[in-house]
């Protein structure tokens, strides 16, 4: 079994201060981003719920495999596809401790550019 790595209490305090200002609903939900070394994932959440409403990632059927800005925009068209098949159009963003620059920045214009707003 493998141990999980926690995170430094810098990125900790970092991913802390922006959730502090970001809460999903039903009708805006977070879109939660999550980059590893090899695969960017993301997901729209619905807090108040407890819900995950759409979900994509590099490793999902059909998506570009890889941590590179191509996948990222694959990965983000694919998010905007499940959104819309789940009837969101506005969602607050949320990079998580990453900076707003690379793949993070690719996914978030593939979403936009996919019609949802944020």
């Amino acid at each position: 079994m493998k141990a999980q790595k926690r995170l430094t209490a810098t990125r900790q305090r970092k991913r802390w201060r922006v959730r502090k200002k970001i809460v999903g609903t039903a009708e805006r939900p977070r879109l939660s981003v999550f980059r590893s070394s090899k695969h960017i994932y993301a997901q729209m959440i619905d807090d108040l719920g407890g819900r995950t409403l759409a979900a994509a990632g590099s490793r999902h059927k059909g998506a570009k495999a890889g941590c590179n800005i191509a996948a990222a925009k694959t990965v983000g068209q694919q998010l905007a596809e499940a959104a819309k098949a789940a009837g969101i159009t506005k969602a607050a963003f949320d990079r998580g401790h990453y900076m707003y620059h690379g793949r993070v920045k690719a996914l978030a214009d593939a979403v936009r550019a996919g019609g949802v707003q944020f």
